[in-house]
């Protein structure tokens, strides 16, 4: 500003005061309780998603022994494992034998159908005349063998059912078929 003299006039800038240090003093209180209620919140927040995360770890625990719990029931009757009526007429909880060492043979084209489940068919009776109890079948010691895996990998739970495991066999000219007492486990890798 001018006056009028001509000369400039030196505008007043008010000196801090008490009254301006102590608001100052409230805000910074303000803005670090702010900070304070926001992180408290942050935590409290992060707690509560690790608790439901390892509920959510359980349940899916469970879904997968009930999967697996049902599988083991219906697995006889499907398409891949049942006899149909290749053996007269058609039989429940029967397992083609032959429908089985070749889906053990040729794993790779059903690593994703069952997923993380792991299916093993074991011949209970007649005994086998072998020292080892778990003798593993393949294309070329079937059916001198006892136990067809498919699927592999680490399991933690197991459901079984008696199935009735049943192949064609030859005897002289006469094709026959043959049934032997199995029973079917399905394992599940449970998350961890």
């Amino acid at each position: 500003m001018v006056n009028k003299s001509g000369q400039i006039k030196k505008l007043k800038i008010p000196k801090m005061t008490f009254f301006n240090k102590k608001a100052q003093m409230k805000i910074q209180q303000m803005a670090f309780m702010l900070i304070a209620v926001t992180l408290f919140f942050a935590i409290v927040g992060m707690l509560i998603l690790v608790i439901r995360s390892a509920g959510l770890k359980g349940e899916a625990n469970v879904l997968l022994e009930e999967n697996a719990r049902l599988l083991v029931t219906k697995l006889s009757n499907s398409p891949e494992f049942s006899c149909g009526e290749a053996f007269g007429t058609k039989k429940t909880n029967c397992i083609d034998g032959d429908k089985a060492i070749l889906l053990s043979n040729d794993l790779e084209n059903y690593e994703d159908f069952w997923g993380d489940l792991n299916i093993e068919i074991r011949v209970i009776y007649p005994a086998q005349k072998r020292e080892i109890d778990d003798y593993l079948c393949d294309i070329d010691n079937y059916p001198d063998c006892n136990f067809i895996q498919l699927g592999k990998g680490d399991v933690s739970g197991d459901f079984s059912n008696f199935v009735a495991l049943c192949r064609k066999v030859r005897n002289d000219d006469l094709i026959e078929n043959k049934c032997e007492l199995a029973k079917v486990f399905v394992n599940y890798e449970e998350i961890r």
